[in-house]
């Protein structure tokens, strides 16, 4: 290997604080709130309070009917600030969009959706369609009959998201949707859209349409109904299997703040008091060797996101490490292409029987290879941790 791809640094526990809170993002969910109203005013306050980096919608943003009427009333009197580009009377907009809302039964009651089609700019086709910020890849499904590539498993729209999630680089991955597929109150679950989110890769999935607050697991994946965003509120009926919490006294908005290590959710009713809280926390992934010495009180081992990710030429490869070093203990960094071939090896200097205590790091050209979804691991003392990088040029 030539020496410009051998630069090794050793970066201490102040950059490791930075890299981290330079990824956390706070953003407020909504959902079924398209009704013009002081229920929604309470609503739109509150997540103005809150000065969160973005909104995302879990459906009905446009009651009764999704006209073309109705639309900047129901949307843009209250979150013009965070639409861009706006294109109604209520106010200049926003420098960029930070508004990602998804379909609804409601706004399909227009044809084909139009007036929100037209009033949006969104990415993709815009009724499904995908988006990062910081450590979360958002994914975006019409769950409507209407939508015209299907909401089955096996549709269109269902393999399209199998697909992206599948390359999804990020720590987290939201999916987002109108129709719940798990659900106590009034609408109910949804089973043809109980897809195998997990095993697809999803962190978790959203959704509104029953006008309450939720909170279930299935199948070791976490679901939340969101529907109490301001126009009208349902009663529960007996609660459905994984079902955890449920609130239906008031109206609310959900508070989300993502790092690379942790998502938390919060739902606040429209008095800013906070009714529920869950946290979603990065699982170790180090893999034990049946030969480790069972000494590693004074160990630990954490691999980090490579930055910038993706990346044209050069970047970096941290992982975070406290550990006295045994004579024969090696760091070994390795990397994949997608067929599983190990494209590159690399040993790091350690000096045995020294001590070990903060952020090493590995500034890895890419040496030629094409485009593409590399694989990068790290190992340590019969621990590996791997991520995923995407090399564009």
């Amino acid at each position: 290997m030539t020496r410009q791809i051998m630069i090794f640094s050793l970066i201490m526990g102040l950059f490791l604080t930075t890299l981290s809170g330079a990824e956390n993002i706070r953003f407020a969910v909504i959902g079924d709130y398209g009704s013009e109203g002081n229920a929604l005013r309470s609503v739109a306050e509150q997540i103005d309070s809150w000065q969160v980096d973005f909104i995302i919608t879990t459906g009905d943003n446009n009651y009764p009917d999704g006209t073309a009427s109705t639309i900047d009333a129901n949307i843009g009197q209250y979150f013009h600030d965070y639409i861009a580009p706006y294109k109604g009377n209520y106010g200049s907009g926003a420098d960029s969009n930070r508004f990602f809302p998804c379909l609804g039964n409601h706004d399909w009651r227009a044809e084909n959706a139009q007036p929100y089609l037209d009033y949006f700019e969104l990415p993709g086709n815009e009724r499904y369609y995908d988006f990062v910020r910081g450590p979360v890849h958002f994914f975006v499904i019409d769950s409507d009959s209407h939508e015209p590539d299907g909401t089955s498993a096996q549709s269109v729209q269902a393999q399209w998201l199998k697909e992206q999630l599948a390359m999804s680089i990020s720590p987290w991955n939201v999916v987002y949707m109108h129709h719940p597929p798990y659900s106590s109150s009034k609408h109910g679950s949804n089973e043809a859209l109980q897809w195998p989110f997990k095993e697809w890769g999803a962190s978790v999935v959203l959704a509104g349409h029953d006008h309450s607050y939720e909170r279930l697991m299935r199948d070791s994946l976490l679901y939340i109904v969101n529907g109490l965003g301001g126009r009208s509120i349902y009663d529960f009926n007996t609660p459905v299997e994984g079902s955890q919490f449920r609130y239906n006294d008031d109206y609310g908005a959900m508070l989300v703040t993502a790092t690379a290590d942790s998502m938390t959710f919060a739902f606040f009713n429209s008095s800013d008091e906070e009714i529920d809280r869950y946290a979603l926390h990065k699982a170790v992934t180090a893999v034990p060797n049946d030969n480790q010495a069972n000494d590693d009180t004074d160990f630990s081992f954490e691999l980090l996101n490579n930055y910038p990710n993706p990346f044209n030429d050069v970047t970096n490869i941290p992982f975070n490490i406290r550990m006295d070093v045994r004579e024969n203990d090696q760091i070994w960094i390795k990397i994949y292409n997608l067929a599983g071939m190990e494209l590159y090896t690399y040993k790091f200097p350690i000096i045995p029987f020294s001590h070990i205590s903060g952020t090493l790091s590995l500034e890895w050209h890419n040496n030629g290879l094409p485009s593409g979804m590399y694989i990068y691991t790290v190992s340590v003392r019969g621990h590996t941790q791997s991520g995923k990088m995407i090399l564009i040029k």
